[in-house]
């Protein structure tokens, strides 16, 4: 999903389910995680610059799309997945294949905020959403480390034969309930 796309100059405003964020706001998070990861991939994650969300930006789709298209082509180099990618937000280093699986959930859930606020339906590939609930699964429930001021809300209670993408949103704290016709 290319997140925003056909989003008109009023559904900039709009609030999302990211708490306190607009669309404006999530769209530029997600360009600026694109161009950390990507920076990360290739050695130099570590520089704090390429973090920083764009402060003013004309066309948040576009900047969006050269994000997105950086992270893939440095994803897509020889030797990534065994790398070590300098994740500061996460206080250090991990293997590539993990940080990768990280970008990979925070993505999906992320794609889902930006649908859920355009109230349309989000449609990913089924090996798609399996990798992201398998990472989804890993992160720590400890209420000391979730909620405002951390990467994820609380986890929700998943109820039983929830999908692979609302088994996801829930552990990271999304309600696909309060965002009708998202298909979560």
């Amino acid at each position: 999903m290319e997140p925003a796309r056909g989003a008109d100059d009023s559904d900039w405003a709009r609030d999302t389910p990211c708490q306190g964020w607009n669309l404006r706001r999530l769209v530029a998070h997600m360009t600026a995680q694109h161009r950390g990861f990507a920076a990360a991939a290739r050695g130099v994650g570590g520089e704090l610059e390429y973090w920083r969300e764009p402060e003013r930006v004309g066309d948040p789709a576009a900047a969006h799309r050269a994000a997105a298209d950086a992270v893939l082509s440095a994803f897509a180099e020889p030797g990534v997945p065994e790398r070590e990618f300098v994740l500061p937000e996460l206080g250090g280093g991990f293997a590539g294949r993990t940080a990768i699986g990280f970008h990979l959930v925070d993505y999906v859930v992320h794609a889902w905020d930006v649908a859920a606020t355009l109230g349309v339906r989000l449609r990913l590939a089924d090996e798609v959403l399996v990798a992201a609930l398998a990472v989804a699964r890993r992160v720590p429930v400890d209420p000391a480390g979730r909620g405002p001021g951390f990467a994820f809300a609380p986890a929700l209670k998943v109820p039983e034969g929830a999908g692979p993408l609302e088994e996801t949103l829930r552990l990271l704290g999304r309600e696909p309930q309060s965002w009708p016709g998202t298909g979560g």
